[in-house]
């Protein structure tokens, strides 16, 4: 075998290898013979079957087979006595064999893995967000929960902010219907930030029964493009008004939530030790981000284009199970343009090449106690949290994300003892997602 290595760009790669032909041509023989002891064909006995016919009819296929080996086997020796790290997969190009040539050509062209060198965080600032869990967020909690179990009750007023309003519309758009124009029966909350504020505003302070005329100004940026930037006229009927109704922080209330005997302290104390694990999560997903984003600003590297294509078809598959998961019809077909990952997958290759680094320069291996703690962090909100531990490490492949997780907290140990940490308080409503 002989092997000729190119440098075409900072990490890509082409070898170009050369095979003797008789080797080729000696395997093919090889195989066909070892075939013809078992291949059955109409009109021959078993183990019968002359080598021509053998070879008419398997010879392009085993040739095929063979030289598909050759060309893996002799890329993988060429690889490692050049001690180069492939990264994703090589392209093939196999040279056309013209008659009587003494050697068997082919190409390789690939990417390798960037020599890692991680940045100086010492200068570096990272923020530790805190928050303490007290009873005004405790409260603050409560009352969502209330607001997520609200029912509505007709009233024979005009309506306002918060009222859940049934409706019948009818747009026009220079005296023309458009798309989307017109509904009856329509509900809505007023004020919750799902209608357009003209329509919103325009609807508020209707009693049932009424109808009214007002204008609607479409934003620039509208989804629909023939209203887009335009002013509408719509007449609206008033059907009903409903006003909410929250229920009371009782028994009854406590008892929904799954407490059988309606102890009011046992739910507050089983919701406060729910919100400080999602707290202390978010928190812990948050100094990550931080962690994470001064290695970034700190190492330069180049990502190979391969792993950031790979990556981004690991993202786009995932965009398409959560939309069948949310009931959204989605094919492999749906469009899914590639350039909407790029950036996230540029970002996850590249911190991946920076941890890996990291991981092997300072030993930052998860420890299978770190692991087990995790699951059990985990379990934590199960009824049954021992059958949830057993579950994980009944298949090791359920363990690979908080074995990531795991290796992510290492990696975030060693960057606080490195670089300045400053501790910040949290806003509750900001962290959790004002609801």
């Amino acid at each position: 075998m002989q092997a000729n290595l190119e440098t075409l760009s900072a990490l890509e790669r082409k070898l170009s290898v050369s095979l003797p032909a008789t080797d080729i041509d000696h395997e093919v023989e090889t195989r066909l013979k070892r075939l013809s002891r078992t291949v059955k064909m109409h009109g021959f006995r078993p183990g019968k079957v002359p080598m021509k016919v053998v070879e008419q009819h398997y010879g392009p296929q085993v040739r095929q087979e063979v030289l598909g080996d050759a060309v893996q086997r002799s890329f993988g020796e060429a690889v490692r006595q050049q001690n180069l790290r492939v990264a994703g997969y090589p392209r093939f190009e196999l040279t056309p064999r013209t008659d009587g040539a003494g050697e068997v050509r082919y190409s390789a062209t690939f990417e390798i893995y960037p020599e890692v060198t991680v940045g100086d965080i010492s200068g570096a600032t990272i923020g530790r967000p805190t928050l303490e869990i007290g009873d005004a967020e405790l409260d603050k909690t409560i009352e969502i929960m209330r607001k997520q179990r609200v029912r509505y009750e007709e009233v024979e007023r005009a309506a306002q902010t918060g009222d859940r309003v049934t409706i019948d519309f009818r747009g026009t758009l220079d005296g023309a219907d458009f798309p989307g124009s017109s509904g009856s029966g329509q509900q809505a909350v007023l004020g919750e930030g799902r209608l357009l504020p003209d329509f919103d505003a325009g609807i508020t302070g209707m009693k049932p029964g009424e109808t009214k005329s007002f204008d609607v100004q479409f934003p620039g940026d509208y989804h629909g493009r023939e209203v887009a930037g335009k002013t509408a006229r719509f007449e609206v009927t008033m059907s009903r008004v409903a006003e909410p109704r929250l229920p009371e922080v009782d028994g009854a209330f406590a008892k929904s939530l799954g407490m059988a005997d309606g102890d009011l302290s046992r739910m507050r104390a089983e919701i406060r030790g729910n919100l400080e694990r999602e707290v202390k999560a978010k928190l812990r997903n948050r100094l990550r981000d931080a962690v994470m984003q001064a290695l970034l600003d700190a190492t330069r590297i180049e990502a190979p284009r391969s792993l950031v294509q790979m990556e981004i078809e690991r993202l786009q598959a995932g965009a398409r199970q959560e939309l069948a998961a949310r009931g959204v019809k989605v094919t492999q077909d749906t469009p899914l343009p590639g350039d909407l990952f790029e950036q996230q997958a540029a970002r996850r290759v590249t911190l991946g090449l920076i941890l890996g680094e990291l991981v092997k320069l300072h030993n930052l291996h998860p420890k299978p106690e770190q692991v087990r703690k995790l699951v059990e962090e985990q379990a934590e909100s199960y009824e049954r949290p021992e059958e949830v531990v057993k579950w994980f490490y009944a298949a090791p492949e359920r363990l690979r994300d908080l074995e990531s997780s795991a290796l992510e907290e290492n990696v975030v140990a060693w960057a606080l003892g490195v670089a300045k940490v400053t501790d910040q308080k949290a806003d509750f409503d900001e962290l959790m997602g004002k609801q």
